[in-house]
């Protein structure tokens, strides 16, 4: 892995923080914004489990990249990163759910997140074709990276890890702790700005 790509890929859960605290900062939320938001992050998150569900904790780690298996199935069957695509869409929600330095704020967040992603991406996808060979490379060709197709692949031949949505939710945990407090936190923060005009 690329020295660059190894530090995006470690700090890449810390990357979104300074775009979550501008757009609290700068929230100008109303109940369209909110919901709408909202909407989309559930979108985001139900892809990630999608995904998790059957790879597991290993999208978790930190250090190199790696996996035990091929995954293919659930929203792996979709769209080569189901995880990568629902962070992009809920900080996307997050952005639309505060409204905060729109539409400018957004953009900059969809372009520095779209060159994050692609630096892991690129050193993933060296390592599965080293891996997994033309299996890897079948898939690859079948399956959109960031855009979902309409119909599953299916390749019967790639051994598959089991469908755990217990473990999925438990490997989310974090994730959902996380999207929980900044919803609250946009929610709260509307509701002092907007304290006087709600109940009057």
């Amino acid at each position: 892995m690329s020295q660059l790509a190894s530090k995006v890929f470690k700090y890449r859960s810390y990357t979104p923080i300074p775009f979550l605290i501008l757009m609290v900062a700068f929230q100008e939320a109303t109940p369209l914004t909110m919901l709408v938001g909202f909407a989309i992050i559930l979108l985001g998150e139900f892809i990630r489990i999608s995904g998790v569900s059957y790879a597991g904790s290993e999208t978790r780690t930190t250090g190199t990249v790696g996996g035990t298996f091929l995954v293919v199935s659930g929203g792996f069957a979709y769209v080569r990163n189901p995880l990568y695509l629902g962070n992009i869409l809920i900080y996307f929600g997050v952005g639309i759910m505060s409204w905060a330095l729109f539409p400018y704020l957004q953009i900059v967040a969809l372009v520095f997140f779209f060159i994050q992603y692609k630096l892991i991406i690129d050193e993933e996808e060296n390592y599965l074709v080293k891996t997994y060979g033309k299996q890897y490379e079948n898939y690859k060709a079948n399956v959109p990276k960031l855009i979902p197709r309409l119909t599953p692949y299916k390749n019967p031949g790639i051994e598959q890890p089991k469908k755990n949505i217990n473990a999925a939710l438990r490997s989310e945990r974090r994730t959902l702790q996380a999207i929980s407090f900044v919803v609250l936190l946009i929610v709260v923060i509307y509701l002092i700005n907007n304290w006087s005009t709600i109940f009057e």
